[in-house]
């Protein structure tokens, strides 16, 4: 009997706490192969090309925003030497150690947005691995809701 509940763990493990989970789900983004021991390094860019040329945001506040808003164990202001924001004209680069995800860089970029009332016209797409770019909606189909 000891046997069938041993196996019976195994068959349906119980999910985590939710307060749990979600720290799992965060951690479980990490890129692939990198251990959590390690130094490694993640590059990761944000392009506004497209509205910045078009003054419809400016990439140093955006910039601003992304220094006051990422979380680096659990806290804001608190980037240290882990975390870096830098910026080259309208593209907005994010350097971090290892447990950190692409994935909550879009997640800022669209509470930016939200913010700035713009997330009905830009929208955060990934181009590359390792990076994000601001672009419009694609407005030009044909426009039988309204």
């Amino acid at each position: 009997s000891s046997h069938l509940g041993s196996s019976f763990g195994l068959a349906s493990p119980r999910p985590a706490p939710p307060h749990i989970a979600k720290k799992m789900a965060i951690k479980g983004l990490k890129k692939k192969g990198v251990k959590a021991g390690k130094k490694s390094t993640l590059k990761f860019t944000i392009d506004c090309q497209q509205p910045a040329d078009d003054n419809i945001i400016e990439p140093k506040d955006f910039e601003k925003f992304l220094k006051d808003r990422i979380k680096v164990e659990g806290k804001t202001g608190n980037l240290g030497d882990k975390v870096t924001v830098g910026r080259e004209k309208s593209k907005i680069n994010v350097t971090a150690e290892a447990p950190f995800s692409k994935r909550y860089l879009k997640y800022l970029g669209k509470k930016y947005l939200k913010a700035q009332q713009l997330r009905d016209f830009l929208r955060v797409v990934a181009p590359t691995k390792t990076s994000y770019e601001l672009r419009y909606f694609n407005i030009n189909e044909d426009n039988d809701e309204e």
